[in-house]
């Protein structure tokens, strides 16, 4: 939720959570001008107009960037200005979802583990399909990004990990079908 908010300039507070289990998250997006507050149990993030430049995702076991979010933040740095190399450390294949982000508009280059994502290109519309949880919750993010209208097939995977994501975006302004 934090990184649909980035994407799309939204501002949002998200409770009932562990700030410990979010920082190296926050802290990627407030590397993209993204303003971020931690209370006992929330965080709050109000995100600019434009999101600047997110250098280096570098995946590792907790407390390191979360391989679980990569997906998610290689969504975010389609739209950052600037380039960002991701670096897959603990899990082999995980990159499933660049082809679909590709045909969105998204410019990435994989060799082995690593990706580099060009940013601040238009995301556009497209028909996508999400061949797993988090590349699926990466397609929904990029399509909020997205200037036209966005399909993402394969909604079972999604509702594995995100129960109601569709409901709960819906009442946070996205236009969601």
């Amino acid at each position: 939720y934090l990184a649909a908010a980035a994407v799309t300039g939204g501002d949002v507070t998200l409770t009932n959570i562990c700030p410990a289990h979010l920082h190296a998250a926050a802290s990627k997006l407030q590397e993209t001008g993204c303003d971020i507050e931690f209370t006992d149990n929330t965080i709050h993030l109000k995100a600019p107009n434009r999101l600047g430049e997110m250098q280096k995702i570098e995946t590792l076991p907790y407390p390191g960037f979360p391989t679980d979010l990569q997906a998610q933040f290689m969504a975010v740095a389609c739209v950052c200005h600037g380039t960002c190399i991701i670096s897959e450390n603990v899990f082999e294949n995980r990159f499933k979802h660049v082809p679909e982000l590709s045909r969105m508009g998204a410019r990435i280059q994989i060799k082995e583990r690593t990706a580099v994502v060009r940013g601040g290109a238009p995301l556009l519309g497209a028909e996508v399909a999400a061949k797993d949880l988090r590349g699926g919750a990466a397609l929904v993010i990029a399509g909020l990004a997205a200037k036209g209208k966005t399909v993402v097939e394969g909604k079972c995977f999604i509702d594995r990990g995100y129960q109601d994501m569709a409901k709960e975006l819906s009442s946070l302004g996205a236009e969601i079908y």
